[in-house]
């Protein structure tokens, strides 16, 4: 008891000195700091605004200025084959789906394979080709659900261990799902849809 009475005492002459030596600050260091808070302040609003007025200018000479020189058109379009654009998530959505069937599988360095897809759309269940027909190189590694195409078991897969399967013709339909940068993510086989 008598070295916490000992101790008690040392804290306490201690923290009477430390107010005696605590010098409060004048009235003008006061005021001498609240106006370099205040200049910081509003130089940080001027240059935030001369930012703003620097990134419409910007965005204003994006939009005015000439694109791209368009290039020779074909004097004899092909109007058979419509163009391919590849399908983005709606609002709110991570990634859209393109029906089709995929075939023609070549697998090109070890790292990646070469695909077409029949584009195709559901009608009432049905697999109904829409005349988009596209190419696709794609990582060797991109992830496939199957069930059929594996004998009806369903299993996850990746694109390099079903290559010989759909090295032939059209035959199985997928579902490849895209992400908003127009890159397929998944393959997923479209087993609800009775192929014709």
């Amino acid at each position: 008891m008598v070295e916490e009475t000992g101790l008690d005492e040392r804290l306490a002459d201690l923290a009477a000195d430390g107010r005696l030596g605590a010098v409060p600050l004048a009235a003008e260091q006061i005021r001498a700091r609240g106006d370099r808070r205040r200049r910081r302040r509003r130089a940080a609003r001027a240059s935030g605004g001369v930012l703003l007025a620097a990134a419409v200018v910007v965005g204003g000479l994006s939009l005015v200025r000439p694109g791209p020189e368009p290039t020779a058109a074909d004097p004899n379009p092909s109007t058979s084959a419509p163009l391919f654009v590849p399908p983005t998530p709606a609002p709110g959505e991570e990634y859209a789906a393109e029906l089709g069937y995929v075939y023609g599988a070549v697998a090109l360095d070890g790292r990646r394979v070469r695909v077409t897809v029949q584009q195709l759309r559901d009608e009432r269940g049905t697999a109904v080709p829409t005349g988009v027909v596209h190419e696709l190189t794609l990582p060797a590694v991109t992830p496939v659900e199957v069930r059929d195409l594996a004998g009806g078991k369903p299993g996850d897969l990746r694109l390099e261990e079903v290559v010989d399967r759909l090295r032939t013709g059209p035959r199985w339909a997928f579902a490849l799902d895209y992400d908003g940068e127009g890159r397929v993510q998944s393959l997923r086989e479209a087993h609800w849809l009775t192929v014709e």
